[in-house]
C-alpha cells in the first residue's frame, strides 16, 4: 500500500489525536486504583463532584462532568447499586432528582484522598514537568470552556480563572 500525500489526514497532524490517546492512556492508569474502590472512572468522577460539592442535582453534576442525562443516568445507577449514592426528589422541585453520597460513599473518599498523588507520581520520569502538566491542565479547561461555549451557544469563559488552584470553570 502507498502512503497518500495527503497532510492533512495524517493521524500525526490531528489536534486531538495525542488527547485521545493520553485519556486513554491515563484512564488505564487510573484502573488498578479504581478496582481497588470498585468503581469505573466516570464513576469516579461523579463520586469527585459529590466529595467536592456535597448534595447537587442530576443536571449539576452533568454540567461539571460535560455529560449528557442518557450518560449520566447509567452510572448513577450503578452508584446507587453499589449503595455509594442516594438519588431522590427534590421536596422543592419534583422535576429536581437530587443526588447524594451514602455513608458508604463518604468512606470511601478516606480511601481515594491517595489516588491523584499516585497518578502524578507516574508522570515522574523527569520528561516533563509539575509545572508543565499545569500549564497543560489550564490549557484543557480552557479548551473545555471554548468547546462547551460553541456547543451550547454560551460565554462561559469570562467564569475561568486560569490562576485558581481548582482550575475547573463551575
Amino acid at each position: 500500500m502507498t502512503k497518500q500525500n495527503v497532510p492533512e489526514l495524517y493521524l500525526d497532524n490531528q489536534v486531538c489525536f495525542p488527547l485521545y490517546a493520553a485519556s486513554r492512556l491515563i484512564t488505564k492508569i487510573y484502573a488498578p486504583y479504581l478496582n481497588e474502590l470498585g468503581i469505573t472512572y466516570p464513576q469516579y468522577l461523579v463520586m469527585l463532584t459529590l466529595w467536592q460539592y456535597g448534595e447537587q442535582s442530576v443536571k449539576t453534576i452533568g454540567e461539571r462532568l460535560y455529560l449528557e442525562s442518557n450518560t449520566l443516568t447509567p452510572l448513577l445507577k450503578r452508584l446507587e447499586q453499589k449503595k455509594l449514592i442516594m438519588r431522590a426528589r427534590s421536596k422543592i422541585d419534583e422535576r429536581t432528582v437530587l443526588v447524594s453520597l451514602t455513608n458508604k460513599g463518604r468512606e470511601m473518599k478516606e480511601k481515594a484522598k491517595e489516588i491523584p498523588g499516585r497518578i502524578v507520581e507516574s508522570f515522574d520520569d523527569k520528561t516533563i514537568t509539575e509545572e508543565e502538566i499545569s500549564i497543560f491542565q489550564k490549557t484543557l479547561f480552557k479548551l473545555l470552556v471554548v468547546l462547551n461555549n460553541k456547543r451550547n451557544g454560551n460565554n462561559l469563559l469570562d467564569n475561568l480563572d486560569l490562576n485558581a488552584p481548582g482550575l475547573a470553570p463551575r
